[in-house]
């Protein structure tokens, strides 16, 4: 049964359907359709029909789904129909068939084409580039043979006018090395729709030829200018003509048609036109060609002499015995010559190119003891069976052809199915089907057949006409049930007297008429045609005819009729297709208006019945509707059972599906065969697989639960895992950092710098948050230098530092690296007696605990003068003094009246002392010292050091600017902004 296919697309196999009858058939063929599914199944045949729009169901993907899967697991396709084959040919080393089969308009053609596609898609994984050659080339052959063998119709754009029968070789891996073709082709004379030698081919030639070619050739691009087109009524082109031309062209090349062969076919085409177009008139007694220019134009396509082809024409060559005459032809006779060797030309291109195919197609140098052995596929794309108001010739022969597949088709079925039950072991039970062995005979045997009758005919010495063959079947077959005529049955007035004659076929009544019979089965072309284009300077177009070299008086041996050749070929062919294990497609067109949405009942049902896909259900239904072999059955179905889920502890296969359908109460609709379980009814079948979608959703659920919860246990075991690892991890480095800090210091002690010199180890990204650990180490370091120090040394490092932090490298030279003596006035022998005595004087009077800062400046008025001063600062108060008047006390500014200070970031020694009244001090201590001795920095970190307040972190400034460190808060003033009593700027 087709998986994966709901029954709101009917049912997929035929076999299934609840009751066999027509109507039922018919209408789940209809819904079907309707749905868009145009495939089917009738157990191992697969009914095509035919959706007349493009459908997005042969893509690589689509082959994907198909390849190396069994029929049933996929829904109906005709990849699954061809994967079948290939399996079976390559599994279990047996040559197979593909039998196509339908009406013009099916869809036959592109049927064998994506069988082929996807043949040639599923072989040669490892891309050998022989192999893929061959591919190409069969491939391209499909492409040539459609140009040349089909008509454009007013049935149908591209109507296959012969049948084919290709097989594919390959080599023991499966891959195709080679094939060759046999053709059917029949509608080499007039058919149902004029003169089918007109193939697609012509109109490509016609539309899509450069205007070059079409010079040499002779033709015009109109084709209405060609009586034969016009006649056959496939006036009609189409857009795609012009590209279509280009890749018949590009096939021919890469098969390997040569050049000159490939102009030798366009020049037999363009003869073909040419000679619809020649008439022919009479001058007295004397018939006469009305357009001899034409003449000039075949004699120069053909590569002959005029004269010749003129003769040819209008004359006939007949040998008395040893006597040659020369016959002319009356105007009708001339005509009928001429459209004989239109067609004989067409016919002999056709077989020509099928030859060539073969020729470059087959399998070379293949030796099955070295090689291995090579396997075939073969496909045959033939016609079907059909049904006209006006049926010929073609025709009979047509539903001959099928009546021989039909005929094989049931005996295989039978055989295939009463081979399976015996070695299954299931009784056989006889179906009563109707065997058309009977219709056989009545056409193909010997001196009883209507083909033999119509031999005999043809060979009787005189005039033969169509009515005399007709009086021999009535005298002949008079008693034979299937067949009647007007004369047999006066009554039936369906019948014209001496014209119609009906066969009852498998497929039903079919009424011939005989008009034509006798001259489409003899051989028309007359020998002086044949000796015409054997004598052509064109070497190719002479190979074509090897039988001109004979000489009129040479002809002897009468050839085999129409009718023998195509009866010795369905004989062959039949015998080869039973010979291999066939595959059957059957295409059905669901309306003559091309339309993807009509569905004609009573049309579908006619061919239906041609193609006997009832009477095919009804023989694979007469025992079981299904069968599969225990392990798959129980693969799908196993769920159902408690007693097969999830495995089965009994003790075979067999044994578990008794199991499961005995718990399904379904025991007395089946049979256990050997290594298969047959079903009698579809409905059991239907309800397993109703239990089945049930269970499936059940154990979906579960799975899904199952797996999310294992998803979810495997995050939670990787997630923990990793934090182990991270945790593990982040101890080592943790370890490895202390050890390494424990190594580099150990012996910081006993060092002279105490480890000052020791690079402190980069930390882990665990511990960059405790980096600030390498601190507590400087302050140990710091300690241990300075524990040692004097009071008053002490102080003075405090004051160094809280310079240090103030202004960081805002300045050059801060004095660092010398002592700050901070009093300088006392201790200077020039001015300690004096200053001493002031100080002291201002120390009785003003309280101040101790001297900061004493120092000779330069004062800075506002008018830019400058003298000589002395600043003071204590505790408690700024002094600037004279020192030229022992240092007498100036002025005395409270520091609580002081906002601020300013300096520069220059080398000079300006200060500024900034007063909340605004009257700055502004002094220059270059000028009292030695340039060398900055004491600028000093004066900063004695009195930071006093306050014991640190300013924030000044930003390195241009020297244009004054770094203000302000109490409690540091500023950054422009230079000429510190004067706010009024000095310019550019102070030096």
């Amino acid at each position: 049964m087709a998986e994966h296919e709901s029954l709101e697309f009917g049912k997929a196999d035929f076999v299934l359907l609840d009751t066999v009858s027509m109507e039922e058939f018919m209408a789940n063929l209809k819904l079907r359709f309707e749905k868009g599914r145009i495939y089917s199944y009738i157990g191992e045949v697969v009914v095509s029909v035919n959706p007349y729009r493009a459908m997005n169901i042969y893509g690589r993907d689509t082959i994907e789904q198909y390849k190396g899967r069994e029929l049933y697991e996929r829904p109906p396709h005709l990849f699954a129909i061809a994967d079948a084959a290939y399996k079976a040919m390559k599994r279990r080393n047996k040559d197979t068939c593909i039998v196509i089969s339908g009406e013009s308009g099916a869809g036959k053609t592109e049927a064998s084409k994506y069988i082929m596609q996807y043949i040639a898609a599923i072989t040669n994984p490892n891309q050998r580039a022989e192999v893929e050659r061959v591919k190409n080339m069969l491939l391209k052959s499909n492409c040539v043979l459609e140009a040349f063998g089909n008509a454009k119709t007013n049935r149908n754009d591209n109507s296959s006018r012969f049948g084919k029968y290709m097989d594919i070789n390959f080599d023991f891996k499966g891959d195709p090395i080679g094939g060759h073709i046999n053709n059917y082709l029949l509608e080499k004379v007039s058919g149902w729709l004029g003169f089918h030698i007109i193939c697609v081919f012509h109109l490509q030639l016609l539309s899509g030829a450069p205007d070059s070619l079409l010079h040499s050739l002779h033709i015009k691009k109109d084709p209405k200018a060609y009586t034969y087109i016009k006649i056959g009524g496939q006036i009609k082109t189409s857009i795609n003509d012009n590209a279509d031309f280009k890749a018949v062209a590009d096939a021919m090349k890469v098969i390997g048609f040569t050049g000159d062969e490939i102009q030798t076919v366009y020049k037999i085409l363009a003869t073909i036109l040419h000679l619809g177009n020649l008439t022919f008139g009479v001058d007295g007694d004397v018939t006469l060609i009305e357009n001899t220019k034409q003449v000039s134009v075949i004699r120069d396509l053909l590569s002959t002499k005029e004269e010749n082809v003129e003769k040819a024409l209008l004359y006939r060559t007949v040998a008395t015995g040893r006597d040659v005459i020369e016959k002319q032809h009356t105007t009708q006779e001339a005509s009928y010559g001429r459209d004989a060797l239109a067609k004989a030309m067409y016919e002999r291109l056709f077989c020509w190119i099928v030859g060539r195919i073969n020729d470059i197609i087959e399998v070379k140098n293949y030796d099955a003891r070295i090689h291995g052995k090579n396997t075939v596929i073969g496909v045959l794309d033939i016609y079907g069976f059909e049904i006209f108001q006006n049926n010929s010739f073609e025709q009979f022969c047509i539903n001959y052809c099928n009546e021989k597949l039909q005929q094989l088709f049931i005996q295989l079925v039978l055989k295939q199915e009463q081979e399976e039950y015996q070695r299954e072991g299931i009784p056989w039970k006889h179906i009563d089907y109707f065997n058309n062995q009977i219709i056989v005979d009545l056409v193909e045997q010997q001196h009883k057949g209507i083909f033999s009758i119509l031999d005999e005919a043809c060979m009787n010495v005189g005039k033969v006409t169509d009515e005399v063959f007709l009086q021999g079947l009535d005298v002949k077959l008079a008693k034979h049930a299937h067949f009647s005529s007007r004369k047999l049955s006066p009554t039936d007035k369906s019948l014209e007297f001496d014209r119609d004659f009906r066969i009852r076929h498998y497929a039903g009544d079919v009424a011939y008429s005989v008009v034509g019979f006798i001259d489409k089965n003899k051989d028309t072309l007359f020998q002086d045609f044949k000796r015409l284009l054997y004598n052509s300077s064109n070497p190719v177009l002479k190979g074509m005819w090897p039988e001109g070299k004979l000489r009129i008086t040479e002809v002897t041996k009468r050839p085999l009729t129409a009718a023998t050749l195509f009866k010795n070929s369905m004989i062959l062919l039949v015998e080869n297709l039973a010979s291999k294990e066939p595959y059957y497609v059957r295409c059905i067109k669901p309306n003559d208006v091309k339309s993807p949405l009509l569905f004609e009942h009573e049309r579908c049902r006619h061919q239906v019945e041609y193609l006997g896909l009832l009477e095919n259900v009804r023989v694979r239904r007469a025992g079981f509707a299904y069968r599969q072999t225990y392990p798959r059955f129980l693969q799908r179905y196993k769920m159902i059972s408690e007693f097969t889920w999830p495995n089965h502890d009994l003790p075979s296969d067999k044994e578990a599906v008794k199991k499961l359908l005995q718990g399904c109460r379904f025991d007395h609709d089946v049979a256990y065969g050997k290594t298969k379980v047959f079903i009698r009814t579809p409905r059991t079948l239907f309800s397993l697989e109703e239990q089945r979608a049930e269970m499936v959703q059940r154990i979906i659920l579960f799975l899904q639960k199952v797996w999310r919860g294992a998803l979810a246990r495997r995050r939670y075991r990787r997630m923990r895992a990793a934090l182990i690892i991270l945790q593990a991890y982040r101890r080592y480095k943790v370890k490895s950092y202390i050890r390494e800090v424990n190594r580099r210091f150990k012996n910081v002690q006993s060092m002279k710098d105490y480890g000052r010199h020791v690079k402190w180890p980069t930390p882990p990204k665990v511990l960059r948050k405790f980096e600030e650990t390498y601190i507590c180490f400087l302050w140990w370091w710091a300690w241990t230098l300075i524990k040692g120090l004097s009071p008053e040394e002490t102080l003075q490092v405090r004051a160094k530092v809280a310079c240090l932090e103030a202004l960081k490298s805002q300045r050059a030279d801060l004095g660092l690296q010398r002592d700050w003596e901070g009093n300088y006035l006392r201790d200077s022998p020039d001015t300690a007696s004096s200053f001493t005595l002031i100080s002291s004087m201002l120390q009785r009077k003003d309280k101040f605990m101790r001297v900061l800062f004493s120092c000779n400046v330069r004062k800075i008025n506002r008018f830019h003068k400058t003298e000589n001063r002395a600043v003071l600062i204590t505790d408690r108060h700024l002094y600037k003094m004279d020192p030229l008047r022992q240092y007498k006390p100036m002025k005395s500014i409270p520091l609580y009246n002081v906002t601020g200070m300013s300096i520069s970031s220059g080398k000079d020694q300006l200060v500024v002392f900034h007063t909340k009244d605004s009257r700055d001090l502004v002094v220059c201590l270059q000028g009292m010292v030695p340039a060398n001795e900055s004491r600028i920095g000093e004066l900063v970190g004695t009195l930071l050091s006093h306050f014991k307040r640190l300013p924030p972190v000044s930003l390195l400034v241009p020297s244009s600017l004054l770094v203000s460190l302000m109490f409690p808060l540091v500023f950054l003033y422009p230079f000429g902004s510190l004067a706010p009593s009024g000095f310019p700027p550019g102070v030096p």
